[in-house]
């Protein structure tokens, strides 16, 4: 594992920590998920993918929440990381756990679909 692995898997466990610890903005609701977190070679910026679940606002308000909220997780990070600079953060929609449930939803009317063609 070389150093830019092992910088994204840190900064992916310490922001679910920071993000379950809550984000004080009050569009930031929901169950968010950390599923990655990609940081350039100059280590000046970091993607970071999140799944929203359960929001009250649309996941467009949650995302502009957290990206506003840059500034106190980027200071939380601080605290726990030994980083000398901590990358800008780019919070974006991961769709692939809603996509792999909406497939799965289509694969079980199709299997039922399909019992029910050759009972006849």
């Amino acid at each position: 594992m070389n150093r830019l692995d092992r910088i994204n898997a840190e900064l992916k466990r310490q922001l679910a920590i920071i993000l379950r610890d809550g984000v004080r903005d009050p569009r930031v609701s929901g169950l968010i998920s950390v599923m990655d977190v990609s940081v350039d070679k100059d280590l000046t910026l970091a993607k970071v993918y999140v799944s929203i679940f359960g929001q009250q606002g649309s996941v467009e308000d949650v995302l502009a929440g957290l990206n506003s909220a840059e500034g106190y997780i980027k200071s939380r990070l601080k605290n726990a990381m030994i980083l000398r600079a901590i990358p800008s953060l780019r919070f974006i929609l991961d769709t692939s756990v809603s996509y792999g449930m909406s497939m799965d939803k289509r694969l079980t009317e199709l299997n039922k679909n399909d019992g029910k063609g050759s009972a006849d």
